[in-house]
């Protein structure tokens, strides 16, 4: 497998990662309809963890099956597949080496009282993704939850375990628990932060959601609002966020979100990259729909990111 000059410039930003994690970025940047550009799309499939399986799969009942999930990021031409455990586990002989896996590390349940602190319980090893040859484990943080600091401390110890092992981390990192109302959940500056706390923790790729032009937080807003940052425009929003990142030395990509129209998900993608974003993670808007209409939205997806449409 050869790497792009886009690809290795992009790697070139992570100095002190091993070969190996160097080699499992790689093998997700360059694979698909879009290896090589430095931009990505990846399926994720926990919202059966997340939300059951009537409210995940029944819109479409063949995405109940771990393989449609396999061969619909396949088929799609997508650079990486991402879920738990037993889904990973269902299809990890069968697609073995044909699509980078991220194995999804915690998880939570939509059984939990409403009135408990945000948090996951971690689902998942470090040695769970070696055994069935995932490129990457991934794990969700709630910045604004109570639980919030426990949740840094066991990504940092397993995030430790995967480098060392060669293996790179994706942070979903989501603001969420008792510190924040429903809008700073994306408010500007929320996001942005979310996303810097995603990075300090040492994530290779960095999951957010898409963000509002909300500001939250008193402070951030005086800093907003002084020094004149934009965040009039979705793509501003994200530019924000990627220079949060790094200033753009990490990947990120960007949530899909809950099922929507087609219009509003051709929105999202042209905004984040013009944003400066690396891609989406879109998971309901497409396993949610029959096969036929998901690839169509997955094809013209690959197109935006590659200035085509």
């Amino acid at each position: 497998m050869k790497a792009t000059r886009t690809v290795q410039k992009i790697l070139s930003n992570y100095e002190a990662d091993t070969p190996g994690v160097k080699a499992n970025l790689c093998r997700m940047l360059m694979q698909g309809k879009l290896g090589g550009t430095g931009k990505m799309i990846i399926l994720p499939v926990d919202q059966g963890f997340e939300h059951g399986p009537a409210r995940s799969f029944a819109p479409n009942p063949a995405a109940y099956d771990p393989h449609y999930h396999f061969q619909l990021a396949l088929d799609a031409g997508l650079n990486a597949y991402a879920a738990p455990l037993g889904m990973l586990e269902a299809g990890a002989d069968t697609f073995a080496g044909q699509i980078p896996m991220i194995l999804k590390a915690n998880s939570a349940n939509s059984l939990i009282p409403d009135e408990a602190p945000k948090d996951q319980a971690i689902t998942a090893s470090v040695d769970d993704a070696l055994r069935i040859g995932a490129s990457a484990i991934g794990f969700t943080i709630y910045p604004g939850s109570s639980q919030g600091l426990e949740m840094f401390e066991e990504i940092s110890a397993m995030r430790e375990e995967a480098a060392a092992k060669g293996v790179a981390t994706v942070i979903w990192s989501y603001p969420r628990g008792e510190a924040l109302d429903s809008a700073g959940e994306t408010a500007a500056d929320i996001s942005a932060y979310a996303a810097q706390i995603a990075a300090l923790l040492g994530a290779h790729i960095i999951k957010v959601k898409l963000s509002t032009d909300h500001l939250s937080l008193p402070a951030a807003k005086k800093v907003y609002e002084g020094e004149g940052i934009d965040i009039s425009t979705q793509a501003a929003r994200v530019a924000d966020v990627m220079k949060s990142s790094f200033n753009g030395r990490r990947i990120v990509v960007f949530s899909g979100g809950s099922k929507k129209g087609a219009d509003s998900v051709y929105d999202d993608a042209r905004a984040i990259r013009d944003g400066g974003g690396n891609g989406s993670i879109i998971g309901r808007n497409t396993f949610q729909r029959e096969r036929g209409e998901a690839l169509a939205m997955l094809g013209k997806l690959i197109e935006i990111y590659k200035g085509k449409a």
